[in-house]
């Protein structure tokens, strides 16, 4: 102040303002002795003056002491406190530490007495780590109901920082809406319905990316590729295990009641993984159905399928699963049933104009698409495309493929459906990969796999398809991972798999971080 160009350094007489005199008189014996004191009860003050006064030694002693003793209860205020004194690195410390340790932080009273604008830069932090979402929403509305009348005006600006699209269904329901704040305001309600939207259609989920259905990066979960079943070249394999994209690891979760190949595999919106029907080492088509509990890490039974299903396409569509076509043991089926997650019962729905095993089956946009699969006894594919609609329930047939397949993959990506590998008897197994755009209802061949895949697993993570195994002929099981990056229209090996498989099913899924610690093989 004093030897820079403001004007007080060309002034006799100074008034500090907002300069407690003891802290100047700290001050000045430090300019004396080299030495001075901070404790609890002055460092604030201390830093203020030697803020101001720009003795920066003294500053950057009271930063370090209240970096030591940042806690939950006091990190918000020391962020504000630091922020306001332009002690960047401070500021940022306690920051992170509020992110860091929000579920605490929220319960305080600092939390309460906070402005709108530090309430929506902490919650709408990418950085916030939260095991749930709802956790989030709590700490919203405890700070609307902390001063009520003043602040449910703008609550819809602090809702809009609640990712309620990762709330449970249930949370949304029965908690959000029933919310005095919520259904009084347009706005509120605007942003509820979204999340509604998102919940409802989980095919169409492509359409409503927003902020608020990302999900927040330092939460304990991640997603990863979970692979399920199928077969090496000599055992029907129980095993499960999931890739991490980004760390490029596999890890073991708890396995199957039973080792089953030829089986159906998706994961519902609710980040529910179902298991359906296959065939057990014996050669036995099974009913089963069950689902993976992520939290729990095990696998729980639920309600059979009305009959045995291998070879099936499952899909999820509305919040039903539905089972389609398939081999009974004897039969190739037209049939197909839906699942009810809330009634725990399967019921019928129309059958498809033929029966088919090994279908590649992708919802998108709120139909149900079947696509090639084994019409004959040979297993040769067809290029046959069925759609169905279950607001009519019925079915219509679409324009062919390119390639008639079975056994193939399929993903929906950016409201694409991609179909990839498979085998048919003029091109054996396949590497090349297409696309249907149900708009223009058209395909198109993009670039092909660097691998001739049959049965492989395939999973959509951070908008890229990952696809796993399968076969390159009948004695050879792949072990190998690519990557399509829709972008850039190429295919990049990502790894191996921790076994060689075929006939496996595949699914992306959030799972707790801390149960990525059971088995680790890492890899390169």
């Amino acid at each position: 102040m004093f030897l820079s160009n403001l004007a007080e350094s060309q002034q006799e007489h100074i008034t500090l303002s907002g300069v407690e005199a003891g802290m100047v008189a700290l001050l000045l014996d430090y300019a004396y002795t080299s030495t001075f004191t901070i404790t609890e009860a002055n460092v604030q003050a201390l830093l203020s003056a030697s803020n101001l006064l720009e003795v920066v030694a003294v500053r950057d002693a009271c930063c370090r002491f209240l970096e030591r003793h940042i806690d939950a209860t006091n990190c918000v205020g020391i962020h504000c406190f630091a922020e306001a004194h332009a002690c960047h690195d401070l500021s940022k410390k306690a920051k992170a530490y509020t992110l860091r340790n929000f579920t605490q932080v929220m319960t305080g009273e600092e939390w309460l007495s906070l402005p709108i604008e530090k309430v929506v830069e902490i919650l709408s932090s990418d950085e916030l780590e939260v095991e749930r979402e709802e956790y989030v929403y709590d700490a919203a509305t405890t700070w609307l109901h902390h001063s009520y009348a003043t602040r449910s005006s703008i609550f819809p600006k602090i809702l809009e920082c609640v990712r309620l699209a990762l709330v449970s269904p249930y949370f949304l329901v029965d908690v959000v809406e029933g919310e005095t704040a919520v259904r009084t305001s347009p706005e509120c309600r605007v942003i509820v319905e979204e999340a509604r939207l998102y919940h409802l259609l989980p095919d169409r989920r492509h359409q409503l990316i927003s902020p608020r259905t990302r999900h927040r990066r330092n939460t304990n979960t991640t997603t990863v590729i979970v692979a399920v079943g199928g077969e090496d070249n000599k055992l029907v394999l129980r095993s499960v295990e999931c890739f991490d994209p980004l760390a490029h690891s596999w890890r073991s979760l708890s396995c199957l009641p039973f080792a089953v190949s030829k089986h159906g595999l998706v994961v519902s919106g609710e980040n529910v993984l179902y298991l359906a029907g296959g065939e057990f080492p014996d050669g036995t088509v099974t009913r089963c159905l069950c689902r993976y509990d992520p939290v729990l890490d095990e696998w729980h039974d639920l309600a059979p399928m009305s009959r045995p299903r291998s070879e099936l396409g499952l899909a999820t569509l509305d919040g039903y699963v539905y089972a389609v076509g398939g081999w009974d043991g004897s039969n190739r089926l037209t049939d197909v049933e839906r699942y009810d997650p809330r009634t725990n019962a399967w019921s019928p729905v129309a059958s498809m104009e033929l029966g088919l095993t090994s279908p590649a089956i992708a919802a998108c946009q709120g139909k149900l698409y079947v696509c090639g699969g084994a019409i004959l006894e040979d297993g040769d594919g067809t290029e046959c495309v069925q759609m169905y609609d279950p607001h009519t329930d019925t079915w219509e047939q679409l324009p062919h493929m390119i390639i008639p397949r079975s056994g193939s993959a399929a993903a929906v990506l950016h409201g694409l459906i991609y179909i990839i590998g498979g085998w048919h008897a003029s091109t054996e197994n396949t590497n090349k990969v297409e696309k249907f755009d149900p708009r223009t209802k058209t395909w198109e061949t993009v670039t092909s796999m660097c691998e001739r895949r049959y049965r492989p697993g395939v999973a959509v993570v951070d908008s890229k398809l990952y696809i796993l195994g399968g076969e390159d002929g009948w004695e050879h099981f792949h072990d190998t991972i690519e990557c399509y990056n829709p972008d850039t229209n190429t295919w990049t090996r990502v790894g191996e798999m921790l076994t060689g498989r075929s006939w496996l099913s595949c699914a992306p899924l959030r799972v707790k971080k801390e149960i990525l610690g059971n088995l680790a093989t890492p890899m390169s």
